[in-house]
Protein backbone atom coordinates (compact mmCIF):
# COMPACT_ATOMS: atom_id res chain seq x y z
CA UNK A 1 0.00 0.00 0.00
CA UNK A 2 2.98 2.27 -0.40
CA UNK A 3 3.74 2.64 3.30
CA UNK A 4 5.22 0.85 6.33
CA UNK A 5 3.14 -1.28 8.70
CA UNK A 6 4.03 -2.41 12.20
CA UNK A 7 2.55 -4.82 14.74
CA UNK A 8 3.25 -3.88 18.35
CA UNK A 9 2.13 -6.64 20.73
CA UNK A 10 2.73 -6.09 24.44
CA UNK A 11 1.28 -9.43 25.62
CA UNK A 12 3.32 -12.52 26.39
CA UNK A 13 4.01 -14.26 23.11
CA UNK A 14 2.05 -17.46 22.56
CA UNK A 15 1.85 -19.75 19.54
CA UNK A 16 -1.65 -18.38 18.81
CA UNK A 17 -0.47 -14.78 18.93
CA UNK A 18 2.57 -15.50 16.78
CA UNK A 19 0.31 -17.21 14.26
CA UNK A 20 -2.08 -14.23 14.34
CA UNK A 21 0.77 -11.82 13.57
CA UNK A 22 1.76 -13.98 10.59
CA UNK A 23 -1.87 -14.09 9.49
CA UNK A 24 -2.14 -10.32 9.86
CA UNK A 25 0.93 -9.74 7.69
CA UNK A 26 -0.42 -12.14 5.06
CA UNK A 27 -3.79 -10.35 5.21
CA UNK A 28 -2.19 -6.97 4.48
CA UNK A 29 -0.35 -8.40 1.48
CA UNK A 30 -3.62 -9.94 0.31
CA UNK A 31 -5.43 -6.59 0.58
CA UNK A 32 -2.67 -4.89 -1.38
CA UNK A 33 -2.94 -7.53 -4.09
CA UNK A 34 -6.73 -7.13 -4.32
CA UNK A 35 -7.13 -3.35 -4.01
CA UNK A 36 -3.93 -1.73 -5.31
CA UNK A 37 -4.44 0.82 -8.07
CA UNK A 38 -0.78 0.34 -9.08
CA UNK A 39 -0.77 -3.42 -9.55
CA UNK A 40 -2.10 -4.36 -12.97
CA UNK A 41 -3.44 -7.72 -11.75
CA UNK A 42 -5.42 -6.42 -8.75
CA UNK A 43 -9.20 -6.70 -8.79
CA UNK A 44 -9.54 -2.92 -8.58
CA UNK A 45 -7.23 -2.41 -11.56
CA UNK A 46 -9.18 -5.00 -13.55
CA UNK A 47 -12.44 -3.23 -12.70
CA UNK A 48 -10.91 0.09 -13.79
CA UNK A 49 -9.99 -1.42 -17.17
CA UNK A 50 -13.44 -2.92 -17.64
CA UNK A 51 -12.15 -6.50 -17.43
CA UNK A 52 -14.05 -7.38 -14.24
CA UNK A 53 -17.55 -6.42 -13.15
CA UNK A 54 -17.97 -5.14 -9.60
CA UNK A 55 -20.65 -7.80 -9.07
CA UNK A 56 -18.07 -10.48 -9.89
CA UNK A 57 -15.20 -9.05 -7.82
CA UNK A 58 -16.02 -10.93 -4.62
CA UNK A 59 -17.37 -10.12 -1.14
CA UNK A 60 -14.34 -8.14 0.06
CA UNK A 61 -14.55 -5.69 -2.82
CA UNK A 62 -18.31 -5.43 -2.35
CA UNK A 63 -17.84 -4.68 1.36
CA UNK A 64 -15.24 -1.96 0.79
CA UNK A 65 -17.18 -0.29 -2.00
CA UNK A 66 -20.33 -0.38 0.12
CA UNK A 67 -18.50 1.29 3.00
CA UNK A 68 -17.10 3.92 0.61
CA UNK A 69 -20.60 4.64 -0.65
CA UNK A 70 -21.86 5.02 2.93
CA UNK A 71 -19.13 7.55 3.79
CA UNK A 72 -19.74 9.43 0.54
CA UNK A 73 -23.41 9.75 1.45
CA UNK A 74 -22.93 10.80 5.08
CA UNK A 75 -20.27 13.35 4.07
CA UNK A 76 -22.38 14.98 1.40
CA UNK A 77 -20.01 13.97 -1.38
CA UNK A 78 -16.80 15.11 0.33
CA UNK A 79 -15.60 11.51 0.15
CA UNK A 80 -15.57 9.59 -3.12
CA UNK A 81 -14.72 6.07 -4.22
CA UNK A 82 -13.43 7.42 -7.53
CA UNK A 83 -10.44 9.59 -8.39
CA UNK A 84 -10.18 11.37 -11.74
CA UNK A 85 -13.15 9.29 -12.87
CA UNK A 86 -11.61 5.91 -12.00
CA UNK A 87 -12.47 3.58 -9.14
CA UNK A 88 -10.14 4.26 -6.19
CA UNK A 89 -11.15 3.03 -2.70
CA UNK A 90 -7.69 3.59 -1.19
CA UNK A 91 -8.89 6.38 1.14
CA UNK A 92 -10.82 3.74 3.10
CA UNK A 93 -9.22 0.39 2.40
CA UNK A 94 -6.05 0.91 4.47
CA UNK A 95 -8.02 1.66 7.65
CA UNK A 96 -10.31 -1.29 6.89
CA UNK A 97 -7.31 -3.60 6.47
CA UNK A 98 -5.66 -2.43 9.71
CA UNK A 99 -8.92 -2.81 11.65
CA UNK A 100 -9.19 -6.42 10.49
CA UNK A 101 -5.53 -7.15 11.32
CA UNK A 102 -6.05 -5.73 14.83
CA UNK A 103 -9.09 -7.95 15.27
CA UNK A 104 -7.07 -11.03 14.29
CA UNK A 105 -4.70 -10.32 17.18
CA UNK A 106 -7.60 -9.79 19.59
CA UNK A 107 -9.24 -13.04 18.50
CA UNK A 108 -5.96 -14.84 19.25
CA UNK A 109 -5.98 -13.59 22.83
CA UNK A 110 -3.75 -10.51 22.52
CA UNK A 111 -5.25 -7.69 24.60
CA UNK A 112 -2.53 -5.01 24.40
CA UNK A 113 -1.71 -4.27 20.77
CA UNK A 114 -1.20 -1.49 18.27
CA UNK A 115 -1.29 -2.00 14.50
CA UNK A 116 0.10 1.00 12.61
CA UNK A 117 0.04 1.67 8.89
CA UNK A 118 1.73 4.90 7.86
CA UNK A 119 0.59 6.72 10.99
CA UNK A 120 -3.00 5.46 10.94
CA UNK A 121 -3.43 2.99 13.75
CA UNK A 122 -5.70 0.84 15.86
CA UNK A 123 -4.72 0.45 19.52
CA UNK A 124 -6.16 -1.89 22.16
CA UNK A 125 -5.51 -2.24 25.86
CA UNK A 126 -2.34 -0.70 27.34
CA UNK A 127 1.22 -0.06 26.25
CA UNK A 128 2.39 -1.33 29.67
CA UNK A 129 0.57 -2.21 32.90
CA UNK A 130 -1.25 0.94 33.99
CA UNK A 131 0.05 2.96 31.02
CA UNK A 132 -2.15 3.95 28.06
CA UNK A 133 -0.99 4.19 24.48
CA UNK A 134 0.47 7.57 23.48
CA UNK A 135 0.05 8.46 19.82
CA UNK A 136 1.99 11.41 18.44
CA UNK A 137 0.27 13.43 15.71
CA UNK A 138 2.85 14.93 13.34
CA UNK A 139 2.90 18.68 12.84
CA UNK A 140 2.43 19.14 9.08
CA UNK A 141 4.13 22.54 9.17
CA UNK A 142 7.25 21.69 11.20
CA UNK A 143 9.11 18.54 10.23
CA UNK A 144 9.99 16.31 13.15
CA UNK A 145 7.64 18.09 15.57
CA UNK A 146 4.34 16.96 17.06
CA UNK A 147 1.11 18.93 16.87
CA UNK A 148 -0.48 16.94 19.69
CA UNK A 149 -0.37 13.60 21.49
CA UNK A 150 -3.46 11.42 21.78
CA UNK A 151 -3.50 9.19 24.84
CA UNK A 152 -5.91 6.30 25.25
CA UNK A 153 -6.65 2.60 25.22
CA UNK A 154 -9.14 1.02 22.85
CA UNK A 155 -9.24 3.55 20.03
CA UNK A 156 -8.31 4.34 16.43
CA UNK A 157 -6.42 7.33 15.04
CA UNK A 158 -6.62 8.34 11.38
CA UNK A 159 -4.95 11.42 9.89
CA UNK A 160 -5.20 13.11 6.51
CA UNK A 161 -2.97 16.00 5.56
CA UNK A 162 0.09 17.43 3.92
CA UNK A 163 2.87 16.18 6.23
CA UNK A 164 4.00 13.26 4.05
CA UNK A 165 2.72 13.94 0.51
CA UNK A 166 1.93 17.63 0.29
CA UNK A 167 -1.42 18.79 -1.11
CA UNK A 168 -2.59 15.48 -2.58
CA UNK A 169 -6.20 15.37 -1.35
CA UNK A 170 -8.69 16.48 -3.98
CA UNK A 171 -12.20 17.77 -3.36
CA UNK A 172 -14.33 15.35 -5.41
CA UNK A 173 -17.00 18.03 -5.78
CA UNK A 174 -14.68 20.44 -7.62
CA UNK A 175 -11.72 18.37 -8.79
CA UNK A 176 -9.36 20.85 -7.12
CA UNK A 177 -6.93 20.29 -4.20
CA UNK A 178 -8.36 20.84 -0.71
CA UNK A 179 -6.32 23.70 0.79
CA UNK A 180 -8.21 24.93 3.87
CA UNK A 181 -6.48 22.60 6.36
CA UNK A 182 -2.93 21.36 6.81
CA UNK A 183 -3.98 18.18 8.65
CA UNK A 184 -7.06 16.63 10.15
CA UNK A 185 -6.95 13.78 12.69
CA UNK A 186 -10.01 11.74 13.63
CA UNK A 187 -10.20 9.43 16.64
CA UNK A 188 -12.91 6.88 17.30
CA UNK A 189 -13.80 3.22 17.82
CA UNK A 190 -13.12 2.10 14.23
CA UNK A 191 -10.15 2.86 12.00
CA UNK A 192 -12.17 1.89 8.94
CA UNK A 193 -14.35 4.95 9.52
CA UNK A 194 -11.85 7.20 11.31
CA UNK A 195 -9.51 7.05 8.32
CA UNK A 196 -12.27 7.72 5.78
CA UNK A 197 -13.85 10.42 7.92
CA UNK A 198 -10.48 12.17 8.18
CA UNK A 199 -10.27 12.38 4.39
CA UNK A 200 -13.83 13.66 4.07
CA UNK A 201 -13.38 16.20 6.86
CA UNK A 202 -10.11 17.45 5.37
CA UNK A 203 -12.00 18.22 2.16
CA UNK A 204 -14.70 20.07 4.12
CA UNK A 205 -12.26 22.56 5.58
CA UNK A 206 -14.09 25.05 7.85
CA UNK A 207 -17.20 22.88 7.94
CA UNK A 208 -15.30 19.85 9.26
CA UNK A 209 -15.59 20.63 12.96
CA UNK A 210 -19.38 20.88 12.90
CA UNK A 211 -19.71 17.73 10.81
CA UNK A 212 -17.49 15.60 13.06
CA UNK A 213 -19.53 16.81 16.07
CA UNK A 214 -22.54 15.01 14.56
CA UNK A 215 -20.76 11.62 14.32
CA UNK A 216 -21.36 9.48 17.39
CA UNK A 217 -18.11 8.34 19.01
CA UNK A 218 -15.75 10.28 16.73
CA UNK A 219 -13.68 13.38 17.52
CA UNK A 220 -11.20 15.50 15.56
CA UNK A 221 -8.11 17.67 15.85
CA UNK A 222 -7.04 19.98 13.01
CA UNK A 223 -4.01 22.07 12.10
CA UNK A 224 -4.67 25.09 9.89
CA UNK A 225 -2.20 26.27 7.21
CA UNK A 226 -1.16 29.21 9.40
CA UNK A 227 -0.35 26.98 12.37
CA UNK A 228 -3.47 27.50 14.47
CA UNK A 229 -5.40 24.44 15.66
CA UNK A 230 -8.91 23.46 16.63
CA UNK A 231 -10.53 20.39 18.12
CA UNK A 232 -14.03 19.05 18.61
CA UNK A 233 -15.60 19.41 22.04
CA UNK A 234 -14.92 15.82 23.12
CA UNK A 235 -11.49 15.29 21.57
CA UNK A 236 -9.38 15.72 24.70
CA UNK A 237 -11.86 13.86 26.86
CA UNK A 238 -12.34 10.97 24.42
CA UNK A 239 -8.66 10.27 23.79
CA UNK A 240 -7.12 11.70 26.96
CA UNK A 241 -5.25 14.08 24.72
CA UNK A 242 -2.29 16.25 25.70
CA UNK A 243 -2.36 19.21 23.31
CA UNK A 244 0.89 20.70 22.05
CA UNK A 245 -0.25 23.17 19.39
CA UNK A 246 -1.97 26.56 19.46
CA UNK A 247 -5.74 26.49 19.59
CA UNK A 248 -7.77 28.53 17.11
CA UNK A 249 -10.85 30.46 18.26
Amino acid sequence: MGTVFSFDVRDRATDRIRAAVREGVAWLHHVDAEFSTYRADSRVSRIRRGELAVADAGPEVAEVLGLCADVAEVSGGCFSLTYAGALDPTALVKGWAIEHASRLLADAGATNTCVNGGGDLRARGESAPGRPWRVGIADPLRAGRLATVAVGGDFAVGTSGTAERGHHIVDPRTGRPALDLASLTVTGPSLTLADAYATAAFVMGPAARGWIETLDGFEAFAVLPGGRTWETTGFSRAAGTARVGRKAP
